[in-house]
Parts: C-alpha cells; sequence; structure tokens
C-alpha cells in the first residue's frame, strides 16, 4: 500500500473515531512504529491532524475562525429562534435576568414581552433588541469592546458583574460534553462563568449540533446549569449524562408553537 493511500484511510479512520494511536496504525496496515510514526510527521504537515503523544486526533473544526456577529445572525435558523421563544417564555414579570452576547441568546431577547423585567447583558445587539421593549429595563455593562463580535469583557466587566444577583441567567456555548460547557474564547468564557455565579437559575442556550463537542476552553462544569434549551434531544448517553448532574432539557414542541409546550 502506497503511503498516500494509507494517510487517507488513517484519516477515514480518524473522522469516525476521532482519534488514533501508534500502536492501531501498525495493526491496521501491518506497518512498522516508524512507517506509523512518518505518516502521522506528514499528515501533520499537511495540517490534516494534531500529533499527540503517541498518536494523533483530529483539529477541532471550533478553532476556525467564526464568523462576525452581524454575519452569525444572519444565519440564525428557525430551531434557534424556536429556542429563544422558550428561553424567554421562563423570564417572569419583575425579575433580574442576566444575558450574555451570544446569537441565540439574541433569539430569546427578540421574544422577551415582560410587563416588566430587568435586564444585564454584556451585548449591544441585545441592548439595542431590548431597548424597543417598553416593560425592560436595561443595564448595558462597561469595558473593553469586542469590536467583531459586538461585545464588552475584560476585569471591569466581571467586577461589576460581582455585585448583582439575579434570578436567570441566558448563557450560549461553543460546546457541551462530559468535560463541560466550553467556549472558543477564554475572555468570553470566563465572563459566562462570572454570570452564571450570580444567578439563581442557570439556562443554557444551545442547538443540537453543540452536543459532544469541546472547544478550546472549558468554563464550567456540568453540575452548574439547571437547564438546557435545545431543538432536540440530545443522544441517550449524553441525555443520561446530562440528566445525571441534575440537568433539565428543554426542546420546543414544534407541533404546537401556540401553545408553547416542553
Amino acid at each position: 500500500m502506497y503511503q498516500e493511500e494509507r494517510m487517507q484511510l488513517i484519516l477515514d479512520h480518524l473522522q469516525t473515531k476521532k482519534r488514533i494511536s501508534i500502536e492501531e496504525i501498525c495493526s491496521l496496515f501491518d506497518v512498522s512504529r516508524d512507517t506509523a510514526r512518518r505518516d502521522l510527521v506528514k499528515l501533520d504537515e499537511q495540517g490534516s491532524i494534531i500529533r499527540t503523544r503517541g498518536g494523533a486526533l483530529l483539529p477541532n473544526p471550533l478553532q476556525d475562525k467564526i464568523g462576525n456577529y452581524k454575519e452569525r445572525l444572519m444565519k440564525v435558523s428557525e430551531e434557534k429562534k424556536s429556542i429563544g421563544r422558550v428561553a424567554a417564555h421562563y423570564i417572569r414579570d419583575g425579575e433580574h435576568v442576566i444575558l450574555d452576547s451570544s446569537t441565540t441568546v439574541h433569539a430569546c431577547a427578540e421574544f422577551i414581552d415582560q410587563q416588566s423585567c430587568f435586564i444585564i447583558t454584556n451585548s449591544i445587539n441585545q441592548a439595542d433588541v431590548l431597548s424597543d421593549k417598553k416593560g425592560v429595563s436595561i443595564h448595558l455593562l462597561g469595558g473593553h469592546l469586542e469590536k467583531e463580535h459586538r461585545y464588552v469583557y475584560g476585569s471591569a466587566v466581571i467586577s461589576t458583574l460581582s455585585n448583582y444577583f439575579v434570578d436567570k441567567a441566558f448563557i450560549g456555548v461553543g460546546g457541551i460534553s462530559a468535560s463541560g460547557f466550553t467556549s472558543v474564547h477564554d475572555e468570553e468564557g470566563l465572563l459566562k462563568h462570572q454570570m452564571m455565579k450570580q444567578a439563581r437559575q442557570v439556562f443554557v442556550l444551545a442547538d443540537h449540533s453543540k452536543f459532544g463537542k469541546d472547544c478550546p476552553f472549558r468554563f464550567a462544569e456540568l453540575s452548574e446549569v439547571d437547564f438546557i434549551v435545545t431543538n432536540r434531544l440530545p443522544e441517550p448517553d449524553m441525555l443520561e449524562m446530562l440528566q445525571r448532574h441534575g440537568i433539565e432539557v428543554l426542546i420546543p414542541d414544534f407541533k404546537d408553537e401556540e401553545e408553547l409546550e416542553v
């Protein structure tokens, strides 16, 4: 077997199993350890894999550059809007609520129609959407502006947040796995975690594609979240793990959008 053929088969294996060891390559393709290492070195040089001690894994696609906030808002699906609608249903009149800067939480902000509530957010867009709602008082946190994704962050924001105690926090995530809740950027993750700490109840808003994924920065344990609002139930193993950590998974009833049953 030519090296190019073997390298493609290694990549095919990684697409299914996510990682491969030197020993597995030797066993699968009947080659020496030196040959297996040379294959991994070449794949690494091509940027197709990430070499690890004793093997390799696929690069995390979430490490690729994500679109700016306006681009991501244009791609907000009907499923995300349904997630936002369900989440907004859980905000009661008179409550104090934190909204983070994710696009799924943006969908929640669009559906808020309470007679009175106090919203704290670090998102310029969330504040803009809420400014048209008469019953909503808005506190826009101040800090360093992330221009591309239109949110503020930094130590000043975290310090201000630590003085608030709210009823609920609504948080978007990059990934949900046995490792916990993850985000692409550490600064964003640290801010999300502080928001969670200030709330009596924490809602994570995430579409089904986030289940089983890990982003580079873990910002919270599974046990720190009360509810996950999503568009589709995760696989049984994932669902059982979430329930074991006390998380209730909420999904929209697409059959009866008028009733909003979950």
